[in-house]
């Protein structure tokens, strides 16, 4: 079968258009919802202590499934769902880049704690809101016992667990989250 220029670019524009997935009446939602609730729920169970500090936060953004890579360069890109007081108000893509010495690829999941009401509306207000060095990051055993002094002194508090794969090296990355309608 011999393949065409124009049949090369329709098939790869299918794929494109098919890679978005954002139309009208997409369950593209209701996957994210799936996903966030099954993260949430594997989150309190594995540590209780993050229970108590999602009662204390502002609002909770999960992040079921980042899946990053890099080889020099590298990125990652993942949805998830920003809750208050357990309910979804809104969905979030988080996309992020990286440089430096890096080889690997590695799926992980995150949630950032809002501990403050101002924080969690400077996050909701904004365009697109990067993670700076303002951003406590904890690790899961930690997550399983942080106590009310560190969420006191810390506006946002991001805990990331459940990583499979292997990514290795030193990089200069930065974060950016944005709104979607899935």
């Amino acid at each position: 079968m011999m393949t065409t220029r124009r049949g090369l670019m329709l098939g790869a524009g299918a794929l494109v258009l098919a890679g978005c997935n954002n139309g009208i009446g997409s369950n593209g939602a209701s996957q994210i919802e799936a996903r966030v609730s099954a993260t949430q729920d594997y989150l309190f169970n594995q540590y209780p202590g993050t229970r108590d500090l999602a009662s204390r936060a502002a609002g909770v953004l999960y992040m079921p499934l980042m899946t990053e890579a890099g080889l020099g360069f590298g990125g990652a890109f993942g949805r998830g769902a920003l809750r208050i007081q357990g309910v979804t108000v809104d969905y979030y893509a988080a996309a992020k880049g990286s440089f430096g010495i890096q080889i690997g690829a590695q799926q992980y999941a995150h949630a950032l704690f809002f501990m403050t009401p101002d924080a969690l509306e400077k996050f909701r207000r904004s365009s697109g809101w990067a993670v700076s060095g303002d951003v406590r990051y904890a690790s899961p055993e930690e997550g399983a016992s942080i106590g009310k002094e560190s969420t006191e002194i810390n506006d946002v508090i991001a805990l990331v667990f459940g990583q499979q794969g292997l990514i290795a090296g030193a990089t200069l990355s930065g974060v950016k989250y944005t709104r979607i309608i899935p």
